[in-house]
């Protein structure tokens, strides 16, 4: 940091952000000024920092744009540094995690709760208007054949799982039946642009004195693809009356949200990219996210995660493809 011009002396009133990351997060003080520290787990996978570098690309690239975002500072890619992991400093953000629970205003004041969803819809119609190419994201990813790609390559994760010593096999719905609907219904075209890839209630931050989202969070996933992929996300796991919510979150709880349909037309009116598919990217995200988590149960059965988390995401699974199935037939 000094090097860098950021302080001096010693670090100050460091402390541990905890919440739905492996990663590990620190905020502290330096010669007055406030910093979030951030790096992989303590135990680094072999893709840690390679994740964490494409993070500071993306949190680089945005300075300057509308989309809310924590402010990029400096990034050590010398892992020396640490012993083994790179990490990058950002700017603190003041606001919470809907995850870990609701101040006493978001918490009594639906009208507040209602304008939290639709200021989440903004901000995803905001990430998606960005020029990828001209923020310096040209090589981010690879969107040429991105939607066809989507179905066998998380078919082919599914199927991986049964590597894992008593792993059953996945009871989570007709996957066979989700995956053909949607191959027929693909649409035939879209414009790239900046995803999220994780777009859901827990990732992002809001204002503790409002409705609005100061901040999107954890972009472990983003690459260059449809952006109304992050659109379907948010809908997938978004609360819908007369059933249970995705995963356990506080917000989805709470009632007096946004109904799917307000947060399709607030994006629609932030947005020139056609929205006539967006039960197709909603599908899409059930299909994509329950996969993903069943991958939790089938490690846990391996005892390689705790058996409560893979029950829980396991559950998570269950209630993705029973909203795939009803959107696919016709559930609006």
């Amino acid at each position: 940091m000094t090097g860098h011009g950021l302080g001096s002396g010693p670090l100050e009133d460091v402390s541990e952000i905890t919440g739905g990351t492996q990663n590990v997060m620190l905020r502290f003080r330096r010669d007055g000024c406030e910093y979030v520290f951030r790096r992989g787990p303590r135990h680094l996978r072999p893709v840690s920092n390679t994740v964490i570098l494409r993070e500071t690309r993306v949190l680089g690239a945005l300075a300057g744009t509308d989309v809310p975002h924590a402010g990029l500072i400096a990034v050590c890619e010398d892992t020396s540094v640490l012993g083994d992991a790179v990490f990058y400093l950002m700017e603190p953000v003041t606001g919470f995690n809907a995850g870990s629970g609701l101040p006493a205003l978001h918490a009594a004041d639906a009208t507040v709760r209602h304008g939290m969803g639709l200021s989440m819809a903004d901000a995803a119609a905001r990430l998606g208007a960005v020029d990828h190419v001209a923020v310096g994201l040209a090589d981010f990813g690879k969107p040429e054949g991105f939607l066809e790609r989507q179905v066998p390559r998380w078919l082919s994760e599914l199927e991986s799982y049964t590597q894992f010593d008593n792993y059953p096999g996945p009871d989570i719905g007709d996957v066979e039946a989700v995956a053909g609907w949607l191959r027929e219904r693909q649409p035939s075209s879209f414009a790239p642009g900046i995803m999220h890839g994780d777009y859901h209630a827990a990732n992002v931050m809001f204002s503790p004195a409002g409705p609005e989202v100061v901040a999107i969070v954890d972009w472990e996933m983003s690459t260059i693809g449809d952006p109304l992929l992050d659109l379907g996300w948010m809908l997938a796991t978004w609360y819908r009356p007369g059933r249970e919510p995705v995963l356990p979150n506080q917000l989805m709880g709470a009632g007096g949200l946004a109904t799917p349909q307000e947060l399709v037309d607030r994006y629609a009116a932030n947005t020139t990219r056609d929205l006539s598919d967006i039960d197709w990217y909603t599908v899409m995200a059930c299909f994509k996210l329950g996969i993903i988590l069943e991958g939790s149960n089938a490690r846990a059965a391996a005892g390689l995660a705790p058996r409560e988390i893979g029950d829980v995401l396991h559950t998570a699974t269950v209630r993705l493809f029973e909203r795939a199935a009803a959107i696919m037939e016709g559930e609006q």
